[in-house]
């Protein structure tokens, strides 16, 4: 086989890039497991939100279900949404799995409610919700999180098709209604 200039160069581009490339060590690498458990631990599996700032960035961005898709958002929201979770039930976890990518870390865990209140009971209800997030970290702070959640589970699946729900029941009503007024006229 000849080396030719073509070669060359593709060779000094491959050797480029793998050097240009971070390498994590094994203790970044645990250490940033430690860092996404212990953020799990405090924030979801105890009520210890104040310590959000040990975990999370000032801004980060979320890459959620639904709509919040590549949203900044202050550091302050994980404890604001965390907070509204412990204000309405008593939450637990556990997580099942833990894998790491350099700076990146995916999680399988879940989330147990056990509702304290009226709204609790509505929310969420006595759920277990399983939960997949990948976070990046950066300097030791989160600084994105990417959340899958099946929220089919929770009660919360009734508030995102109670609207769709109450459309189709109206227009249903409406040729009930013209069929009634018809058969009330003739009669």
């Amino acid at each position: 086989m000849k080396f030719g200039m073509g070669m060359a160069a593709t060779l000094l581009a491959m050797i480029n890039v793998a050097m240009a490339q971070e390498v994590c060590t094994e203790e970044q690498i645990e250490a940033n497991k430690a860092l996404a458990m212990g953020f799990y631990q405090d924030l979801w599996f105890s009520d210890n939100t104040d310590r959000y700032a040990e975990y999370v960035a000032e801004t980060y961005k979320v890459w959620d279900i639904g709509e919040r898709k590549g949203v900044t958002e202050e550091a302050i929201e994980q404890k604001a949404i965390a907070d509204r979770f412990h204000d309405i039930a008593v939450l637990s976890g556990e997580i099942q799995f833990i894998v790491a990518d350099c700076d990146r870390v995916a999680t399988r865990w879940t989330l147990t409610t056990k509702p304290t209140n009226l709204m609790g009971r509505i929310m969420v209800g006595s759920a277990t919700l399983p939960i997949i997030n990948v976070v990046t970290i950066e300097d030791g702070k989160i600084i994105e999180f990417w959340n899958h959640r099946h929220d089919i589970d929770a009660n919360l699946v009734i508030f995102k098709t109670a609207p769709a729900f109450l459309k189709g029941f109206v227009l249903g009503l409406i040729p009930f209604g013209f069929l009634y007024w018809r058969a009330k006229r003739r009669s």
